[in-house]
């Protein structure tokens, strides 16, 4: 086996790690990290749960290998939150909300919506949220109290 050193900013803090050239980001970050809050669903980059952001991007962790991230910037779903638990405007605007059920899509929908935001200041319209969450899937909830989550989320964050 084939083995690299990488040195990624993973939520503000440098990690250096010796990784195996075939692992996937999304293993490295649950398996050697302990960073579970990216979960892996389809595998094949289609239902966005293992979405982080990559130097601010939003990219499928199931899709790149951690040696991609060497010199990179790496945002998981851990980050968002206070270091005292208080969640991220975006975090409780999906409790508020009930935009989620069983919770397994949620990180990459956070992620995904966090990107969104940070990309587009202004409150967007119904469509604008479809189109942002659209990489993202979810089969507990619908959209419809994403969209309101996302709505409020913008509120909070002033």
């Amino acid at each position: 086996m084939s083995y690299c050193n990488v040195k990624i900013k993973i939520n503000g803090e440098v990690i250096e790690k010796e990784v195996e050239s075939r692992w996937l980001l999304s293993d490295f970050l649950r398996d050697k990290l302990g960073l579970t809050g990216t979960h892996v669903g389809c595998e094949h980059g289609v239902c966005g749960a293992c979405t982080v952001l990559l130097n601010g991007e939003p990219v499928r962790s199931c899709l790149m290998l951690a040696v991609q991230a060497d010199g990179l910037e790496v945002e998981t779903v851990e980050s968002l939150a206070e270091e005292d638990g208080t969640f991220h405007p975006i975090q409780q605007a999906f409790a508020n909300n009930h935009a989620l059920q069983c919770g397994f899509c949620t990180p990459g929908f956070l992620m995904s919506v966090k990107n969104f935001m940070e990309t587009h200041p202004d409150l967007p319209t119904d469509d604008e949220i479809r189109e942002a969450i659209s990489g993202n899937l979810c089969r507990c909830t619908g959209y419809s109290n994403i969209i309101k989550a996302v709505k409020e989320a913008y509120v909070l964050k002033c």
